[in-house]
């Protein structure tokens, strides 16, 4: 897919669709922990005398499920956008950058430069490499965030559509150690969420190439140091 400039010095990064699920699964991780939390630990005690009193938890539950089913179909548009339609900076090779020696140096710098080994942040217009690579692990708790969290909606339709998909984890690890996993799984995405914003702000004032207003609009700066990921003109491959 072409690389979009214009005369800013800008480059079109981020598409629509990167966007648009990254917002979503914001919502969604807020809600579904919200939710979720209730429902392990009803935190809000509702007097059966009012009327949404009896069917309060039933109501968490269907907006938890809900979500949840949101939340799978933004990760599948993603996960299709990585594969199949995304330019270089959403594709799923920006999530592997130790399988090449390129990738792997990458990785070396910004590891220093979080390491203060290094004083310059390694600038490049899509994710560093130790951010791909964390994102690559954060997708994974995402689908094992799913899996738990279906496998356990399954158990109250024991032979149902999710009993049939998921029923297998059960044969593995108990039910108790599910939840405990689906639970855990909860506390390290807010914890990744915190340090993700923090993170974002540091590297935009590091950086300077908009890093923080390129999730709404798409575009980040041109910065010398990056200029090196970009596609060839026509002038340097030699054509008009």
């Amino acid at each position: 897919m072409a690389t979009r400039f214009n005369n800013a010095g800008r480059v079109y990064v981020w598409e629509i669709p990167v966007r648009l699920t990254h917002w979503v699964n914001v919502a969604c991780i807020i809600v579904l922990s919200f939710t979720g939390y209730y429902i392990g630990n009803p935190y809000v005690q509702v007097s059966h005398r009012e009327a949404y009193g009896p069917f309060f938890m039933g109501n968490m539950r269907f907006i938890h499920l809900l979500f949840a089913y949101v939340f799978i179909a933004s990760l599948l548009i993603r996960v299709y956008w990585a594969i199949f339609a995304g330019n270089q900076w959403a594709s799923w090779r920006a999530l592997i950058p130790f399988a090449t020696p390129e990738g792997r140096g990458k990785l070396s710098q910004a590891f220093r430069y979080y390491f203060f080994l290094r004083r310059e942040p390694p600038t490049v217009l899509g994710h560093n490499a130790l951010a791909g690579f964390t994102y690559a692990v954060i997708i994974f708790l995402y689908f094992t965030q799913t899996l738990t969290g279906f496998a356990l909606h399954a158990q109250v339709n024991p032979g149902g559509f999710w009993w049939t998909l998921t029923g297998w984890v059960f044969r593995i690890v108990d039910n108790q150690s599910v939840r405990l996993a689906h639970h855990m799984i909860m506390w390290l995405l807010i914890a990744f969420a915190i340090h993700h914003v923090y993170s974002a702000f540091l590297v935009d004032v590091e950086e300077a190439n908009g890093l923080v207003s390129s999730i709404f609009s798409g575009w980040k700066f041109i910065v010398p140091e990056s200029k090196e990921e970009l596609p060839p003109t026509a002038s340097e491959q030699g054509g008009e």
